[in-house]
């Protein structure tokens, strides 16, 4: 398995745990209360945090397991990377529109951070499957 694919991988799981944390954990604030009035801001800004700092070490901890592939990386590693980053990046802009349209409805901040975020979840996730995919059943570069 070519080191980005474990890069891919790891993202994969550290997008998915962050996110399921901050669910939980928001949802599991709101009881009775509206989810809008929810106190969400911290949690949000500690599972993102926490996923950085996550990936980073996972990413040391795989390097340090293959170091002779850590430092590698081909043209086509490089274009799989970019095509998966490209990809991603539509969920990013849909975020962006979305949040865009909630702010000029005036829709509370809780939404559109949120609509914000699970942007940001949906593009990390999508750029990683569209890369393991890549690597798995080939790529056409165009």
């Amino acid at each position: 398995m070519a080191f980005e694919e474990k890069r891919a991988w790891i993202m994969i799981a550290v997008t998915v745990a962050a996110y399921s944390v901050y669910v939980a954990v928001v949802l599991g604030r709101a009881g009775q209360t509206p989810l809008a009035e929810v106190p969400y801001a911290g949690t949000l800004l500690w599972c993102v945090g926490a996923a950085i700092v996550g990936a980073i070490v996972l990413y040391i901890a795989a390097a340090i397991a293959s170091p002779a592939d850590a430092d590698r990386k081909d043209q086509r590693d490089r274009e799989i990377h970019r095509f998966g980053e490209y990809t991603g990046q539509w969920f990013v802009l849909a975020g962006a529109i979305a949040a865009l349209a909630m702010a000029m409805l005036r829709v509370d901040q809780f939404w559109i951070a949120n609509g914000i975020y699970l942007a940001f979840v949906l593009s990390s996730l999508l750029a990683s499957v569209v890369k393991i995919v890549s690597y798995r059943r080939g790529f056409q570069s165009w």
